[in-house]
């Protein structure tokens, strides 16, 4: 039997119960000997993270997959989720990121960039979680418990610290690196 792999891009600013529901579902639904959540050292679309530091989330993310079998951390110097997929079998993510992926602002407002993009993504075997109001491809949907189906990093950031995982919340009330920046900041000029 193939050894198959997923990748699971994303920044995880903090990684919560639902990153690891989707990696879980993704591991067990598609038949996957190991599911990466892959780290971009700059983020695709997004404000650059100057806290928590981009070290701490890693070691965070680390610290929340540690016990969990089938799934890893990597950190990619790449941004595209087409670059970041090459060399894996399937590539996770939520509906809310499909329909990202299919906006030609994140490559350089070209609609033929965006094509290729789809295209060469397209060859490759998708797992999608719902987000609603987002489609999901055909084919493609991940079967994950309801409940987390809302749950996400910028709700974790706005006072959801349910949503965070155990590792990223004790964190977060060590030194405060998502609910009070000023705190963590302060923390790390000690």
């Amino acid at each position: 039997m193939t050894r198959r792999f997923g990748v699971y891009p994303g920044s995880f600013n903090p990684p919560t119960i639902g990153h690891l529901a989707i990696a879980q579902a993704a591991a067990r639904q598609r038949g996957l000997e190991r599911v990466d959540l892959a780290v971009s050292q700059v983020a695709l679309g997004k404000e650059p993270a100057v806290v928590p530091s981009f070290e701490d989330r890693i070691a965070v993310l680390e610290a929340s997959v540690a016990d969990i079998d089938s799934v890893e951390v990597v950190v990619t110097d790449q941004q595209l989720l087409v670059d970041i997929a090459q060399g894996y079998h399937v590539v996770v993510m939520g509906a809310d990121k499909w329909a990202q992926v299919q906006d030609p602002a994140f490559y350089g407002n070209s609609v033929e960039a965006r094509d290729r993009a789809v295209e060469s993504l397209l060859g490759l075997e998708l797992a999608v979680a719902p987000r609603p109001p987002f489609a999901v491809p055909s084919g493609a949907e991940l079967d994950i418990a309801p409940e987390m189906v809302e749950v996400s990093s910028s709700g974790a950031r706005q006072g959801r610290l349910e949503w965070m995982t155990p590792e990223a919340r004790a964190f977060d009330e060590a030194t405060g690196a998502w609910s009070d920046p000023d705190l963590y900041d302060r923390n790390r000029m000690d």
